[in-house]
């Protein structure tokens, strides 16, 4: 079973690119991030067209998450994290595909900071941490997937002084990711990876792509059972430099 993350940076503008994706390399299940698109206006026949089967959490022109099965139809367990009723951010989609349960994380990004934004994205880290020690005490093998938008070492990203004062590098950001790993989730990236410098990111500014200058901040977190069927994990880098690209590449991982 193959299961990734892709960050598309807009559905309808990266559509072809998506469906190029599928189609060369077949994930069974995908979490996206930053539809950019309420639910209504996603392109749903020519993912299904594809071979996919979706859930969608979507936002008109922001965030947005949606989660795909090949040949099947995920079934919906939680939209939304609980403990801010107030917020209307759709950042979370949780399912159930094949045994397996998955959630798609587009977590904030909480720039600037210091600030009500980085505030934000520390409670909601906290949120995450607490649905996911749930997820844990039910032993369901699950996989967390996403833009969580936290650099968790500096040797994942090209150069950290120039992402220093970063809210994806601040110590608060990842000591509220290291907590949840704590609680018995493993990186997949990292552990087949660990002297990282292997990236997800690249911005479009400054030659990004083009430099090399990129960033490690799409993850997926795997529960024990997951860890112990856990072949391989890598990043599709190559896509991210094809024409009209999101400014991540799709990063997967591969089980028994």
């Amino acid at each position: 079973m193959k299961i990734a993350t892709f960050n598309i940076n807009g559905i309808k503008a990266r559509l072809p690119r998506l469906v190029e994706w599928l189609d060369e390399t077949q994930p069974d299940i995908v979490c996206l991030q930053e539809l950019k698109s309420s639910d209504e206006t996603i392109p749903t026949a020519e993912i299904e067209a594809a071979g996919y089967g979706a859930l969608y959490h979507g936002q008109k022109g922001f965030n947005g998450v949606a989660v795909l099965a090949r040949g099947t139809q995920p079934v919906e367990v939680q939209r939304g994290l609980a403990g801010e009723e107030e917020d209307e951010q759709s950042r979370y989609l949780e399912a159930d595909v094949g045994g397996v349960r998955v959630a798609s994380i587009y977590l904030p990004n909480g720039n600037p900071q210091p600030g009500p934004k980085f505030d934000y994205k520390l409670r909601w880290m906290t949120r995450l941490r607490e649905r996911a020690k749930a997820l844990l005490a039910a032993e369901i093998p699950t996989v967390l997937a996403g833009d969580y938008n936290v650099i968790p070492h500096d040797d994942d990203v090209w150069d950290p002084r120039a992402m220093a004062h970063d809210a994806l590098m601040q110590p608060d950001s990842r000591d509220a990711w290291f907590r949840i790993l704590g609680d018995g989730w493993t990186d997949a990236l990292r552990s087949r990876h660990p002297a990282g410098h292997v990236w997800t990111f690249w911005d479009y500014q400054a030659g990004g792509w083009q430099r090399d200058h990129g960033f490690r901040i799409d993850h997926l977190l795997l529960s024990p059972a997951m860890a112990d069927r856990l072949v391989d994990a890598q990043v599709d880098k190559d896509y991210r430099g094809r024409e009209k690209a999101s400014d991540h590449a799709p990063t997967w991982a591969l089980f028994r």
